[in-house]
C-alpha cells in the first residue's frame, strides 16, 4: 500500500475550478509513480473526475472519499491504478492511497 500525499496551497478553491488530476501531479510522489511506470503526466486519466466534483457530491462535505481508478499510458500499454482518494477541500490536500495497479500490454501476441 502506498500514501501519496500531496499539497497545493496555490490551487483556487472553487467547485468548477478544482482539478484532481492537476493537485495529485503537484505532488513529488505521486510523480515518482508515474516515472516508475514510464508515464508521462499528459497521458494520466482519473477516471470519473468529473463525478466525483460535482457540485451535488461537494456540497456540505469537508473531506471527500472516494475509491478511483487512475489511467495511465506508456509505450508498452495502459497502467490503472486503483485505490483511494482523500481529498480536503479546506485544506486543499489530496492524499492516493494505492491499493494496487493492473498493466494491459496493447501488442498481444496472436
Amino acid at each position: 500500500m502506498a500514501l501519496i500525499l500531496i499539497s497545493n496551497s496555490s490551487l483556487t478553491l472553487n467547485y468548477t475550478g478544482m482539478n484532481i488530476k492537476e493537485l495529485l501531479l503537484n505532488g513529488q510522489s505521486f510523480s515518482e509513480l508515474l516515472k516508475q511506470f514510464s508515464i508521462a503526466a499528459d497521458d494520466v486519466k482519473i477516471q470519473d473526475e468529473d463525478v466525483i466534483l460535482t457540485e451535488q457530491n461537494l456540497e456540505h462535505k469537508e473531506i471527500v472519499k472516494e475509491s478511483i481508478c487512475i489511467e495511465g499510458k506508456n509505450n508498452e500499454g495502459i497502467v490503472n491504478f486503483f485505490g483511494t482518494l482523500h481529498y480536503n477541500l479546506l485544506n486543499k490536500l489530496a492524499v492516493f492511497e494505492m491499493q494496487g495497479f493492473e498493466k494491459i500490454n496493447t501488442a498481444q501476441a496472436c
